[in-house]
C-alpha cells in the first residue's frame, strides 16, 4: 500500500516544542513505515522522518516571520494533490483547506479532524469528498459521517513513570480555553505550587490573567519546553490540572501526564470522560471548588496503576493499528 500523509506545516514534523498535529502525523508516519507501508510524508522540508519526505515549505510558518501561512499552506496542498494519483490513499491532517480541493484528489482521501476551529468551517467538510476520522466521539459533528474514531497515541518509549512530588502542573497553550487562570486559582486554594508550561497563544489573556500571578515561587512559568524536559516535568507533578472552558477534542498533554504516572484533574468537558478513567488515571470535576477538593485527595492515587492504564490505552502502536484497519477497509 502506498500512503501519502498530508501533514500540517505550522511547525516542523516532529515539532521541536509545540505542535500536536505535527506530532501525531510524525508518529503515524514512523509507525506505518516500520510496518512496511510505503509512506510519503508531505511536510516542511526540515522535517525528520524515515518515510519519504516531500514538500515545498522550507520550515514551519510559525517558526519564520518570512513565511505567510496562508500562502505556503495553499502551495503545500497544491503540491501534494498534484501527486495524489501516485498513491492508494491520501491521509489529510491539515484541517479544512485540502477539502476545498478534494475533487482534485486522484486517490481516496481520509481526513483526521483534529478539532473544529468553529462551525464556520463546516461547509468545507459537508461538501468534500473525503472519509472522516474523529479523535474522540465527543468531537463528532452530527452533520458528518465517520469512518471511525481513533484516539491519539504516543511513543511510550519516550515516557517513563516519574516519582511525583507536591507541585501541580498546567501544560498546554496559554489561552482562556485551556483555563490557565483557573489552574492558578485551583493551586492557590489547594495550597500548592503551580508549574505552567506552554506557548502564549493569547497575549492579552496572558498579560491580564496569568502574568501578574507569576512570582517564580508559588507560580512558575517555564515557557514552551522540549520533549526531554516535558517528560521530567510531567513525571514530577502531583497532578496535571486541565480546567478547560471548551469541549476539548482530545487532550494530548493529559495522556502524556497519565503515562508518566501523574493523575489528571480535568473539567468534565468534551473528550475528558473518554480519556480519563475516573479514579484510576484522574478525577473529573465541574468547577474550581471540586478541583481543589480533588487535589487534596490526589496523593492517594496509585501512580503505577495510572501509568499502566494509560500505556494500555494510548500507545502509538495501537493508533497505527486503528488507522491501518480504516485504510484497508477504504482501499478494498
Amino acid at each position: 500500500m502506498r500512503v501519502a500523509l498530508l501533514g500540517p506545516i505550522a511547525w516542523r514534523t516532529p515539532p521541536l516544542h509545540y505542535g500536536p498535529w505535527e506530532l501525531i502525523t510524525s508518529l503515524l508516519a514512523e509507525g506505518l513505515t516500520a510496518r512496511g507501508i510505503d509512506v510519503t510524508l508531505f511536510a516542511t522540508l526540515d522535517s525528520v522522518t524515515k518515510a519519504t519526505l516531500d514538500g515545498v515549505s522550507p520550515t514551519g510558518y510559525e517558526e519564520s516571520a518570512d513565511l505567510d501561512g496562508r500562502v505556503w499552506e495553499a502551495l503545500h496542498v497544491s503540491h501534494a494533490l498534484a501527486r495524489s494519483g501516485e498513491f492508494d490513499l491520501v491521509h489529510n491532517h491539515l484541517d479544512w483547506l485540502p477539502l476545498a480541493f478534494s475533487q482534485h484528489c486522484a486517490a481516496p482521501l481520509v481526513t483526521t479532524i483534529h478539532g473544529f476551529s468553529g462551525s464556520n468551517i463546516l461547509p468545507a467538510y459537508r461538501h468534500a469528498r473525503s472519509h472522516y476520522v474523529s479523535i474522540s466521539d465527543a468531537d463528532r459533528s452530527p452533520d458528518l459521517t465517520y469512518a471511525g474514531t481513533v484516539y491519539h497515541g504516543i511513543d511510550l518509549a519516550d515516557f517513563a513513570a516519574g516519582a511525583g512530588g507536591d507541585d501541580l502542573i498546567a501544560f498546554g497553550r496559554i489561552h482562556p480555553d485551556k483555563g490557565t487562570d483557573l489552574a492558578i486559582e485551583i493551586a492557590r486554594r489547594a495550597g500548592r505550587r503551580l508549574i505552567i508550561c506552554g506557548i502564549v497563544q493569547d497575549a492579552e489573556f496572558f498579560a491580564r490573567d496569568v502574568e501578574p500571578h507569576i512570582d517564580g515561587d508559588r507560580v512558575v512559568y517555564l515557557g514552551s519546553v522540549g520533549p526531554a524536559e516535558r517528560v521530567r516535568i510531567l513525571g514530577s507533578g502531583a497532578a496535571l490540572l486541565h480546567p478547560i472552558r471548551f469541549a476539548e477534542p482530545f487532550g494530548l498533554s493529559v495522556v502524556e501526564a497519565m503515562v508518566c504516572g501523574t493523575p489528571v484533574i480535568a473539567y468534565r468537558k468534551g473528550s475528558m470522560p473518554e480519556v480519563v478513567d475516573e479514579g484510576v488515571t484522574g478525577r473529573l470535576v465541574s468547577d474550581v471548588d471540586e478541583a481543589a477538593a480533588a487535589v487534596a485527595a490526589i496523593d492517594s492515587f496509585d501512580r503505577l496503576a495510572c501509568a499502566a492504564r494509560a500505556r494500555q490505552r494510548f500507545s502509538s502502536e495501537r493508533m497505527v493499528d486503528d488507522y491501518l484497519a480504516i485504510y484497508r477497509k477504504i482501499v478494498s
